[in-house]
């Protein structure tokens, strides 16, 4: 079952409602088409950190906002049906433990950072404007999680 979402105000606050819930070593996974929402979840989840100023690090692949704790937002479309080394590569995991990380398009590579996270899968509603949001905890860390 997802949860409805009409408008970019909404997803925005649903971004800060899983936000609140995160802590330090956190990773949230988010799949979803180009222009689903993915980003704008992103920020409502950054709010939640005092992040102001989130935009999509595609060419760049990771933007890291400084904070207690750090807030990564990372991008992986540019890395998809690469080596699951390129991922690896980056060194995410040295910053895991005082961080929080949001990976776009990185179903693929989540694995090689973590077994425990957040995934968060957006599709088309049933008009241009809605988005259907299915949260799925996986790990010991995300049981009995709700928002």
């Amino acid at each position: 079952m997802g949860i409805l979402i009409d408008s970019v105000e909404q997803m925005h606050q649903l971004g800060a409602k899983i936000g609140a819930k995160l802590k330090s070593g956190d990773v949230v996974v988010l799949t979803g088409e180009l222009g689903s929402g993915k980003t704008t979840l992103t920020q409502g989840i950054g709010s939640a950190f005092g992040v102001a100023s989130v935009t999509s690090p595609t060419f760049v692949i990771s933007r890291v906002h400084k904070g207690e704790p750090n807030f990564i937002h990372v991008d992986a479309y540019r890395l998809v049906g690469s080596d699951l080394n390129a991922f690896a590569d980056l060194d995410f995991e040295s910053y895991l433990k005082n961080s929080v990380f949001v990976i776009e398009w990185g179903s693929d590579f989540v694995n090689t950072l973590t077994d425990q996270f957040l995934e968060i899968i957006i599709k088309q509603g049933e008009n241009e404007n809605s988005r259907i949001v299915s949260v799925i905890p996986i790990g010991e860390r995300w049981a009995g999680f709700q928002l």
